[in-house]
C-alpha cells in the first residue's frame, strides 16, 4: 500500500506540451530529409 500512497496521487503532465514537440520533431524531421526537393523549388 506505500507504493499506492507515493504514486497514487501524482499529477499528471501536461499533454498539450508533449504533443507540441513530438510535432514539431516531425516538422523539423520532415524538412531535414525533403530539403534538396524544396529548395529546388524555390530555386
Amino acid at each position: 500500500m506505500k507504493f499506492q500512497k507515493r504514486f497514487g496521487n501524482r499529477k499528471r503532465t501536461n499533454s498539450k506540451r508533449g504533443l507540441f514537440l513530438v510535432v514539431l520533431l516531425a516538422l523539423a524531421l520532415y524538412l531535414f530529409f525533403n530539403a534538396d526537393k524544396i529548395l529546388s523549388r524555390i530555386l
